[in-house]
């Protein structure tokens, strides 16, 4: 194998690291986003279950002061009909009466389905907030376990950038620049390997003439289909 292929391989090794580690440090404030995205679905789901259950108890109170003051007009036109000794002003204010006794018992018809409704809302609340809590754990955890791998990354990815530069020296500028073109336009692979007279790049088969000086290992070839850097192994 010629010398700058073999330089050239472990410089692609590096680079094919480096664009793995950029990528990954890249994509870490979207998983971070992806968990904060997450947490705040679950709390906006207990929200939801603390306003129903609010909403609830507010309806509660508003059909207890309802009723309430139902009864207290009752009481005022039962006293009216103690008062009166019209027999037509008597039954008018016993109609009223009877009008408000119906009112009341709809409202506490309602009342009750309320009541039952709060006693569901509870359970539902609890656990949504027992959720938040256990999801606010979980997620901190994960947040710290990321800021730690970006620390890592960042420190992974300075040392090999530190050594690339000293891997391309004594590689031919020409050859140099061809592989840094083809590493960006081939997705990482600009050298590749000669195997069963195919280019493992593209997968295509290779010409007799193409074989021969991939083999013979006197001179820099490339795919006549990709254009990448071939190298053969025995």
């Amino acid at each position: 194998m010629l010398p700058e292929i073999e330089k050239l391989l472990v410089l692609q090794d590096r680079d094919q690291r480096i664009r793995t580690l950029k990528t990954e440090l890249k994509n870490a404030p979207i998983e971070r986003k992806d968990l904060e995205v997450r947490l705040a679905a679950t709390a906006a789901g207990a929200e939801k279950a603390k306003a129903n259950l609010r909403e609830l108890e507010v309806e509660k109170k508003r059909l207890e002061v309802e009723a309430q003051a139902k009864r207290d007009q009752i009481n005022r036109f039962k006293a009216q009909q103690m008062q009166t000794r019209k027999n037509e002003e008597f039954q008018a204010l016993g109609n009223e009466i009877n009008h408000f006794e119906k009112e009341i018992s709809k409202i506490e018809d309602r009342e009750l389905e309320v009541m039952e409704l709060i006693e569901k809302a509870k359970p539902v609340l609890a656990d949504a907030e027992r959720a938040v809590a256990e999801a606010k754990s979980r997620v901190a955890a994960q947040i710290t376990d990321l800021e730690a791998k970006i620390a890592t990354l960042g420190e992974t990815l300075n040392t090999i950038e530190s050594e690339r530069a000293a891997l391309t020296e004594g590689i031919d500028e020409d050859i140099l620049d061809q592989y840094n073109r083809l590493f960006v336009s081939k997705g990482g692979n600009a050298v590749v390997a000669l195997e069963h007279e195919v280019c493992t790049g593209c997968h295509m088969k290779l010409t007799t003439q193409t074989l021969v000086r991939v083999r013979g290992g006197q001179q820099i070839t490339h795919c006549e289909q990709c254009g990448r850097i071939l190298y053969w192994t025995m």
